[in-house]
């Protein structure tokens, strides 16, 4: 059971990695094709549009590198068995937030060469969604404490506990005992 969890890992890590490496190369030539195709009064681009693109690619490329890293799985050069799986790309977490920034970027990238230098304000997202992630998960909760938290539970108060019938047949089973 465990090896074919592995398996389907490895082969979700792989197609990922095959992802993460088109993506660094792809995003820019159809940016430069839009731009070519829609824009072209803004060939060659100007310096400030070129600066952005560096300033963002850099991280791209910094995230991208981790993830491909982190995520290429390792085989038997011989056999072609697997030997490691690497980790697995599509866990929640900071994982998740690597590929968030990625997609961004890549967007603001296409959007960029279609629609002009305007669209890099799409990029303000990534810093936005840190902001509200640090207020909700630290700063808010040593400000206003833990009794200003809204707990899962405080939504909905008419949420009951959901028991299965197993559990509802032990606990008549173990009342009854109680009782005799």
């Amino acid at each position: 059971m465990a090896n074919a969890s592995a398996k389907r890992i490895a082969n979700q890590n792989e197609v990922a990695v095959k992802t993460l490496k088109l993506g660094m190369v792809i995003p820019t030539v159809i940016s430069l094709v839009l731009r070519f195709l829609f824009r072209r009064d803004s060939l060659p681009p100007s310096k400030g549009s070129l600066a952005i693109y560096v300033v963002t690619f850099f991280p791209a490329f910094f995230l991208s590198n981790y993830l491909v890293k982190i995520g290429t799985t390792r085989r038997d050069p011989t056999t072609g068995t697997l030997i490691s799986y690497g980790e697995d790309l599509n866990q929640t977490g900071v994982t998740e937030w690597c590929f968030d920034i990625l997609y961004v970027t890549w967007a603001c990238q296409i959007g960029s060469g279609a629609f002009g230098e305007w669209f890099w304000w799409l990029y303000m997202v990534i810093p936005l969604y840190a902001v509200f992630k640090l207020w909700t998960s630290v700063i808010s909760p040593m400000v206003l404490g833990r009794s200003g938290a809204v707990t899962p539970a405080a939504d909905n108060p008419s949420d009951k506990e959901t028991t299965s019938k197993r559990q509802d047949k032990l606990r008549k089973m173990c009342s009854l005992s109680i009782l005799s």
